[in-house]
């Protein structure tokens, strides 16, 4: 009797291993690629943005840099953008004139109107034309990877020029590794991961820009 008790507690106990065992080889990868999506969209928004501010940079300065510091410090404190605004010179329009039914060119040639060039601060001109919303302590902040959240580290940011057609066009580059963002993830799923990204001749992690062709697209759009 107490031999057949044991057999039915050993049994009992290997049963809930294997309940335990299932349950954990099904949820393990799904907390994975939800942990994967998470960290993914994360990194995309952080990206996104700094793409806004390089591309502002290159419409200020005519070029992109490799530099965080330079990139937020020169677009936050300097009012170096310039913008061409349409001035109406309303007193020497004649009352039988429609300047509406006049092309620009025309109306600046008959001097009823004027282009009025003005330097702007780039990351103020952005939030009032509604294309950026983060505060200036948040674009401070764009250069670290969102995760793991206990280990502070960069993106990668480069920039240059690469030669097309006998003219050299500015690039940039920004990205973080997979193997950095997910680390501290299991080691194996992880392996798994990059594996299929390598299989599948996709670049292993999240990047905006290209340093060998002149594009601004991120690989997570």
């Amino acid at each position: 009797m107490k031999s057949k008790t044991l057999v039915q507690i050993v049994l009992g106990v290997v049963i809930l291993g294997l309940i335990f065992w299932l349950y954990r080889s099904i949820m393990e990868p799904v907390k994975f690629d939800n942990e994967f999506t998470k960290r993914r969209d994360a990194c995309a928004e952080k990206l996104k943005a700094i793409r806004t501010l390089e591309e502002a940079y290159k419409n200020t300065y005519g070029c992109y840099t490799g530099s965080f510091d330079t990139l937020f410090n020169r677009l936050i404190n300097e009012d170096s953008m310039s913008v061409v605004n349409k001035n109406i010179n309303y007193d020497k329009i004649p009352e039988d004139v429609d300047i509406n039914e006049m092309s620009e060119s025309e109306q600046l040639k008959a001097g009823y109107v004027s282009r009025v060039v003005e330097y702007v601060n780039p990351v103020q001109y952005l939030r009032e034309n509604k294309k950026f919303t983060l505060t200036n302590e948040e674009i401070m902040n764009l250069r670290y990877v969102p995760y793991p959240r206990d280990v502070k580290q960069e993106f990668k940011l480069q920039a240059g020029f690469i030669e097309k057609s006998g003219f050299q066009l500015p690039v940039f580059e920004c990205l973080v590794e997979m193997s950095d963002l997910l680390q501290d993830l299991d080691h194996q799923l992880v392996v798994n991961k990059l594996a299929e990204l390598e299989q599948n001749h996709r670049f292993s992690g999240w990047k905006v820009g290209d340093m060998t062709q002149t594009i601004t697209d991120g690989n997570f759009e």
